[in-house]
């Protein structure tokens, strides 16, 4: 699959609807900081579609973005991030949980949860993955930033997310390096 266009159909906050179409959810997530941005852009062949911000949390909205006028690509807020207030963190979780368990949408969405590979599965990555089971969401993780990691270390710490994320499919990455691309390509393809 080639991403010939993408747009931005609606930036939704907890209590707005979400698009009506009748498009599969592609939707990634991740610990605040873990290059959920870097993941898109590369994947989108875009530089700047996700914004990263330098504020942790900062991101208000869903956003959704139409493409190939085939699916929506879905960019949630990050979590975890250690600034801002426990009420604005509630608030991030809840508006996760809320589109999670949006009605209508359990046959839909493909969640992409994103892992930093060199810091390997954290609680709350842990926390995130028993929802996503619990759910019962299709789910696919990225082990992103290998790059980051001595090559010695990689098979280590991917082992140990694929330990973490069973029975979900883990997928190696590095957006810097554009590996794992086509691996993440083909599984959003086949869903």
């Amino acid at each position: 699959m080639k991403i010939t266009s993408t747009q931005l159909i609606a930036r939704v906050t907890t209590g707005d609807d979400i698009p009506e179409q009748d498009f599969r959810h592609v939707a990634f997530i991740g610990r605040s900081n873990v290059g959920k941005s870097s993941v898109i852009n590369v994947l989108t062949s875009k530089k700047d579609l996700a914004k990263s911000s330098s504020t942790a949390g900062f991101t208000k909205s869903i956003n959704f973005y139409l493409i190939n006028k085939n699916f929506f690509l879905v960019d949630l807020q990050g979590y975890g991030f250690a600034q801002g207030s426990l009420k604005e963190r509630k608030r991030l979780q809840q508006m996760i949980e809320w589109y999670l368990t949006y009605p209508d949408l359990e046959d839909k969405q493909l969640i992409v949860l994103i892992i930093d590979a060199k810091v390997g599965a954290t609680d709350l990555d842990r926390q995130m993955l028993t929802l996503l089971k619990d759910l019962e969401k299709k789910v696919i993780v990225i082990a992103n930033k290998i790059d980051k990691l001595k090559k010695n270390d990689v098979k280590k710490q991917i082992a140990a997310i694929v330990e973490e994320a069973h029975p979900y499919a883990v997928i190696p990455f590095s957006a810097h390096d554009k590996i794992g691309v086509p691996a993440l390509t083909k599984e959003i393809v086949s869903q």
